[in-house]
C-alpha cells in the first residue's frame, strides 16, 4: 500500500512513541529501525523510521535524516513529521532545529511548526515554555540530563541558536479560537517572515486543534502526541482508505528479559518498584572486566521470572562514572554489555524484552538484528509493544523512554502480553 505519512525519530524509543500513538487508530503502522537499505515494499500507511541522532554530530545527523526523508518519498509519502522528545532534548546547536532545516528545504516548505506537548504525559507548553508535569523544563529532573541537560525552558530562546530562520509563537490564546484561528496566525507568521513556529498546548483537546490546522503542512514537527490526531483526521477526509490494513499481534511463546540503561527519575523509580531477580551493573566493573559476570548470571536465570539487568544509577553515580571513563565511553560501555545481554537471552529461549532507554534501546535492538517492527498495544501512553523477527524467531520489545509509564510499568508491560 501507498505510505500517507513518512515520519522520521532521532531515537528509537521516540519512534515507537510516535509509532504507538498513531497506532490507537488501529491502522496498520511500521517502524523501521534506521534507513532501510532496500526500495520500499509493503508498506504501511503510516511508515516510521527510527535513527539514534539526537545527539551525533549535527553534519551526520542532517545526513541521515534526508536520506530518511528519500526513502519514505520513494514509498509514496507527501506528508512528514519530525519526531523529537517532548522534552525538547537537544544541545545549543541542535538536532532539532538543523534537521527541520534540511527536511524543509528539501520539500520546498517555508514554515514548519513545533510542538513537543504530550499532556498525557505531564508535557505541556503555555506561553512557549516548556513544563513538566507543574516544573518549567529547566527546574524538572531534566536539568541533570547526562547527554542533553535542559537549563532554559523556553522553546523559542533554545530553538533560536539552532536555525538560521526567524523563530516565532502561536499561543495558547490563539489554539483556543480554533483551527481556523490557528491557520490565520501561521499564515499571518509566514507572511512576516517566520519560518519556525512553536505552538502552545496544555490538553488533548489543543492537540486535535493544532493537528486540524497543520495537517497540510509537508513537515510538521514535534513530539509523538500531536500527530495522534492525524489518522483520524486523514480518515475523515479520505487521504487514507476505510479499508487500509489492520494491525495484527502474532502468536508468541513465553520467557521475558527486563534491560534497562536509562537513569531518569522515573526509570529509577520503576527499576526499585519491579520485584523480579535483578542484577545491577556497574560501568566501572564493565570497563575493568566486562560483562562475563552479568552473563553468567542470566544464564541460569528462569525467563519465567522475567530477570532484569539494569545500569540505572543516581545522577551522582552515574556522573562519577563518566568522569572517570568520560561521557561517551560510559554510556557505550553499558549499552554494548545490555546488547549482549539480549542477544544471550533470546538465544536461551527469551520472547518477550522490556527495554528502558533511548540509546539502549538503539544498542538492543541493533543487536538484535531487527529491521522492522509491528506496532501492537499500547502499555502506557506512547509506549506500545512491538514485534519483530530475530534469528528467525518472533519476539516482542517495547522500548521504553526513560521517564515515560507508571512505577508499575515493567510489571505492567508483561502483564499486556498475557495469553499472547
Amino acid at each position: 500500500m501507498t505510505t500517507v505519512m513518512g515520519c522520521i525519530a532521532d531515537d528509537f524509543t521516540g519512534a515507537t512513541d510516535l509509532a504507538g500513538l498513531l497506532a490507537r487508530s488501529g491502522v496498520r503502522v511500521s517502524l523501521r529501525m534506521g534507513v532501510p537499505q532496500e526500495a520500499p515494499s509493503e508498506t504501511a500507511p503510516f511508515e516510521v523510521i527510527a535513527l539514534k541522532c539526537r545527539t551525533s554530530p549535527v553534519a551526520d545527523a542532517v545526513d541521515e535524516c534526508r536520506a530518511a526523508l528519500g526513502w519514505l518519498q520513494q514509498a509514496g509519502a507527501s506528508r512528514f513529521f519530525w519526531k523529537y522528545c517532548s522534552t525538547f532534548d537537544s544541545t545549543p546547536d541542535g538536532n532539532i532545529g538543523p534537521v527541520a532545516e534540511a527536511l524543509m528545504a528539501d520539500l520546498g516548505a517555508t514554515q514548519t511548526m513545533y510542538c513537543p506537548a504530550f499532556p498525557e504525559n505531564g508535557r505541556a507548553i503555555f506561553m512557549g515554555n516548556l513544563f513538566v508535569g507543574q516544573q518549567p523544563l529547566a527546574e524538572s529532573p531534566m536539568k541533570d540530563h547526562p547527554l542533553t541537560p535542559m537549563r532554559d525552558s523556553n522553546l523559542m530562546r533554545l530553538l533560536a541558536p539552532q536555525v538560521e530562520g526567524e523563530v516565532g509563537l502561536a499561543d495558547r490564546l490563539v489554539v483556543a479560537r480554533g483551527a481556523d484561528a490557528l491557520r490565520a496566525e501561521l499564515a499571518r507568521l509566514e507572511a512576516c517572515g517566520v519560518a519556525h513556529v512553536v505552538i502552545d498546548a496544555v490538553a488533548n483537546d489543543d492537540l486535535y486543534t493544532i493537528a486540524r490546522a497543520c495537517r497540510d503542512m509537508p513537515l510538521m514537527t514535534g513530539g509523538s502526541a500531536v500527530a495522534m490526531a492525524l489518522p483520524s483526521l486523514f480518515l475523515e477526509d479520505g487521504t487514507l482508505d476505510a479499508d487500509a490494513p489492520k494491525a495484527v499481534q502474532p502468536d508468541l511463546a513465553r520467557g521475558a528479559v527486563v534491560l534497562s540503561g536509562s537513569c531518569s527519575a522515573m526509570t529509577r523509580a520503576q527499576v526499585a518498584a519491579y520485584a523480579g531477580p535483578r542484577f545491577r551493573l556497574d560501568p566501572l566493573e564493565l570497563a575493568q572486566d566486562g560483562p562475563g559476570a552479568a552473563l553468567a548470571w542470566l544464564a541460569v536465570q528462569d525467563f519465567d521470572a522475567a530477570p532484569i539487568v539494569y545500569a540505572t544509577a543516581e545522577p551522582d553515580a552515574v556522573r562519577a562514572a563518566q568522569k572517570t571513563l568520560g561521557v561517551g565511553k560510559a554510556g557505550e560501555i553499558v549499552e554494548d554489555a545490555l546488547a549482549a545481554l539480549a542477544v544471550a537471552a533470546r538465544d536461551a529461549g527469551a520472547r518477550r524484552f522490556v527495554v528502558a532507554g533511548g540509546e539502549t534501546s538503539g544498542a538492543v535492538t541493533k543487536a538484535l538484528e531487527v529491521s522492522r517492527l509491528d506496532i501492537g498495544a499500547e502499555i502506557a501512553p506512547g509506549v506500545p509493544w512491538c514485534f519483530a523477527q530475530s534469528a528467525g524467531a518472533t519476539i516482542a520489545l517495547t522500548l521504553k523512554s526513560g521517564n515515560f509509564g507508571a512505577e508499575s510499568f515493567f510489571a505492567d508491560a508483561l502483564g499486556k502480553l498475557e495469553g499472547a
